[in-house]
């Protein structure tokens, strides 16, 4: 090989053995292992075909900066071509998508932005508004787009699909994929459908993305975890008509199917990838043993060593059943008590224009080391801790006389009253304190109504301490 880029395309296609059998399905199951290209995933096909071909069009020469919003993997391609060819890169990153992948990045030289993870699509403070504002203010700089550019699905089109008919010897009766910018879906649809009219193809779609069809499937928007898929909007390059059926996923699902798939099978890929297989069995439960399902793994479980693998991980975001949790701590007398029971006092709140210099001296009167900050509905828009105020302000990031939503924690674990202590002893592991949220219906007529977040509560490890001693007397 010249370089690492001639390493992307021609990944294994391996038969998935054991957890077929186990759910009774019959049909032939086959894994497209991506994370065998040489950054780790699908996307690093895509990452190169976009260089290459702006490079082959003149659009792009030596010494230009190149700019992509994305979930990760595109960037981690995307770098990967990069780092290789010489050109600077810029990756704006939503804030929940795993250190690991900003590791990878910065380690192949990429300068990253993070973003709120919780901001629209089209808003300025997206991932995607923040590159076009960067394209804006960086000279000879050029967002290659993955959403829109014909790169991306033609990357598919002539590699992915194509591999797959050649590997299958022409004989693939279901191709699953999951969906993020579309490109991977579309490219690998058109070439198969052209190759076996025959074969059906099937689209998976996380609850809380918008992507599926018909619209019936898809309910609110919302956050989830699984990371690489899904979207609040439909990209460019989706073409969604190629599509014979949707299927949609939750997280619980999808983490537990990836880690069937690293024990069971010793397949090493990520979250999304336990999407596409609960997709796969849901769809070929019917099917008969004289046909053959292709499904797509798109990356690897090096993304997320401190996510799914992690059983506190699974724990603190209840992906694990509660009877799953050590033997140990389910035999201490407060583990299945509940966090309403630790009689915590109800919360000091600051709003988000209450001035830096203030909310010290409110942390300072009230001996409180973190306050909730919340919107003038009470809603929670996040924590403002003495720690970070002061780390800001002695660097000069921010002012005195700055506002504390400058300074906003907008990432911190949230438990509900009825959370069990157990659970709670867990995320004090790793975190100094749990914000106790509820749920609230606010209607603004007979027919209409939201809820919001408010928070009832903020726990530390002082107050299960005390719960803990004050019951063993």
């Amino acid at each position: 090989m010249d370089t690492i880029l001639d390493n992307i395309g021609n990944t294994p296609l391996v038969r998935i053995n054991k957890i077929g059998k186990s759910l009774g399905v019959e049909c032939e199951i086959l894994a497209k292992c991506e994370y065998f290209n040489a950054g780790g995933s699908v996307k690093d096909r895509i990452g190169k075909r976009m260089v290459e071909d702006a490079e082959k069009s003149g659009r792009i020469k030596l010494g230009d900066t190149l700019i992509e919003p994305t979930s990760g993997n595109t960037g981690i391609g995307l770098a990967l071509a990069a780092a290789v060819k010489g050109y600077r890169m810029v990756i704006t990153l939503p804030e929940k998508m795993s250190q690991e992948k900003v590791d990878v990045l910065k380690g192949l030289g990429a300068e990253i932005i993070r973003t709120p993870t919780e901001a629209a699509w089209d808003s300025p403070e997206s991932h995607i508004g923040v590159a076009q504002k960067l394209n804006q203010q960086i000279p000879n700089s050029h967002i290659l787009d993955q959403y829109a550019n014909p790169s991306n699905p033609l990357a598919h089109y002539d590699g992915t699909g194509e591999e797959i008919f050649q590997q299958c010897e022409g004989r693939v009766d279901v191709v699953v994929v999951a969906a993020g910018t579309g490109g991977t879906i579309t490219g690998i649809a058109r070439r198969i459908k052209e190759r076996i009219p025959t074969c059906k193809i099937v689209g998976v779609d996380p609850v809380g993305s918008i992507l599926a069809q018909p619209e019936s499937l898809n309910g609110p928007i919302k956050g989830y975890k699984v990371e690489g898929i899904g979207y609040d909007f439909i990209p460019t390059v989706l073409e969604r008509d190629l599509v014979d059926e949707w299927i949609k996923t939750e997280d619980k699902e999808s983490f537990l199917m990836s880690r069937r798939l690293i024990k069971e099978e010793g397949l090493l890929c990520g979250g999304s990838s336990g999407s596409a297989m609960v997709a796969a069995m849901r769809y070929c439960r019917n099917l008969g043993a004289d046909k053959r399902c292709v499904v797509i793994l798109p990356d690897s479980v090096r993304n997320y060593m401190t996510k799914f693998l992690n059983d506190d991980w699974m724990a603190e975001n209840e992906f694990v059943d509660q009877e799953e949790s050590t033997r140990a701590e389910q035999s201490e007398w407060w583990a299945s008590r509940q966090v309403s029971e630790l009689r915590l006092t109800t919360p000091i709140t600051i709003t988000s224009d209450v001035p830096c210099k203030e909310a010290i001296e409110i942390l300072n009167q009230h001996g409180f080391d973190q306050l909730p900050v919340v919107a003038a509905n009470n809603e929670i828009l996040g924590m403002v801790t003495e720690g970070n105020l002061m780390s800001q302000i002695v660097s000069r990031r921010v002012e005195p006389t700055d506002a504390v939503s400058k300074v906003l924690y907008k990432q911190f674990k949230q438990v509900s009253l009825d959370t069990p202590l157990s659970q709670l002893s867990r995320i004090f592991d790793k975190a100094h304190f749990a914000l106790v949220v509820t749920s609230q219906r606010c209607f603004s007529g007979t027919s209409s109504s939201t809820d919001k977040t408010v928070v009832v509560g903020v726990a530390t490890r002082i107050d299960l301490l005390r719960f803990i001693t004050a019951g063993s007397r």
